[in-house]
């Protein structure tokens, strides 16, 4: 049995394969995962503690009620060895071969794991997946504190959550300001305030040398002299799109799966989206990308050739003590940015007084202009 085989089990993945059969009931369909294949929203791995939810809790379908629904193959808990596209076959670790007519790589981003001094370096976690929430849940059973290494979207959500559970949080980073890669220091100014007030501590403009066991807690030394006590820790410094597979079969690659505006890859009939992909140029991991991709390599592999646009996608960062909406300028967009205060934040419009090419909104009475402002931006491809 041939057809299409998708590996990746995750928004992606399962959102294409709906798409397809939405509009191909007869092709055969086969997803692969090294993970259990249970389909669950990723975006609420960020704010799941304060809502008491464990991993088991955030799961919405089970791998055989997906394989019911899609009528596919789901074969879970199997990890892909290796792809041939001159032969089209994927191998799996255990040693079975997977023909394809049609393949999609739809494997995620990796966490960048930064390496540190000191005997508790081996006790920092990352969350990227169900498995990784549920490994930290169960490192911060009893913890009143917790460390979050990355001032950045995700470590900002996690701080909220976390202290939304009752814990204190102390986020540490290089950065002037939270958000610093996707905002104007003025609108991470805005969210540190906001976070603050609520209780979250930051220590900026630094980043941690060591971090040593003491008793059942960890001490982090940082560059500029600080220390921080911390029950567990967390690294959210980022993600990279994993390329591992696709680099090992000759792909195309470069900061993600290199793919054109078809989704499709360096060799025949290979596609990628996701986390994974860089489409066009541009790597996106966000929710609103993946669907506009899914849908779009649905109808291509139902046999009408589609290419994806990007509509105007601003990006709602989980942080309900101070709530930021975010629509980044496109690369080589003209324009500046200008920056006036509303409300407890900030509206920060970027553009070249003829055309706004992105905005930030921070606080709760400046993000009730999102609307009106997504209908002023271009599209994002």
């Amino acid at each position: 049995m041939s057809g299409i085989v998708i590996i990746g089990t995750g928004l992606a993945g399962y959102t294409l394969a709906r798409e397809f059969r939405k509009l191909d009931k007869d092709t055969p369909l086969t997803l692969v995962t090294a993970d259990d294949g249970a389909f669950y929203s990723k975006p609420m791995l960020s704010n799941a503690f304060a809502s008491g939810k464990d991993a088991e809790a955030l799961i919405s379908q089970t791998p055989e009620a997906m394989a019911g629904q899609l009528d596919a193959r789901i074969l879970a808990g199997r990890r892909v060895e290796s792809i041939d596209t001159g032969a089209r076959k994927v191998m799996l670790e255990d040693g079975e071969a997977l023909g394809y007519d049609r393949l999609v790589l739809a494997v995620g981003a990796e966490p960048i794991r930064l390496s540190y001094e000191g005997d508790g370096a081996d006790a920092v976690l990352s969350v990227n997946n169900r498995q990784d929430y549920a490994r930290f849940r169960e490192a911060i059973e009893g913890v009143e504190r917790v460390a979050v290494i990355g001032p950045g979207l995700i470590g900002c959500e996690f701080a909220n959550d976390l202290h939304g559970s009752g814990r204190e949080v102390d986020v540490i980073g290089p950065d002037t300001a939270p958000l610093g890669r996707l905002v104007p220091e003025a609108a991470g100014r805005a969210l540190q305030k906001g976070l603050e007030g609520a209780g979250i501590r930051f220590h900026l403009e630094t980043v941690v040398d060591r971090i040593d066991r003491v008793d059942s807690r960890f001490r982090l030394k940082l560059d500029n002299g600080e220390t921080v006590e911390a029950g567990a820790i967390l690294s959210a410094v980022g993600l990279r799109p994993d390329t591992r597979l696709a680099e090992a079969a000759g792909l195309e690659v470069d900061r993600g799966i290199v793919v054109d505006r078809g989704l499709a890859t360096s060799a025949e009939h290979v596609y990628a989206l996701g986390d994974c992909a860089q489409v066009a140029g541009l790597v996106l991991p966000f929710v609103m990308p993946i669907m506009h991709a899914a849908r779009a390599l649905a109808k291509t592999l139902a046999g009408e050739t589609t290419e994806v646009s990007y509509p105007p996608m601003p990006v709602v960062v989980k942080t309900p003590a101070h709530p930021v909406v975010v629509s980044p300028p496109g690369s080589g967009a003209a324009g500046e940015w200008t920056v006036e205060p509303v409300g407890d934040g900030v509206r920060a419009l970027f553009g070249d007084g003829e055309a706004l090419n992105g905005f930030v909104l921070t606080g709760a009475e400046a993000v009730k202009q999102k609307q009106a402002l997504t209908k002023q931006v271009p599209g994002v491809l």
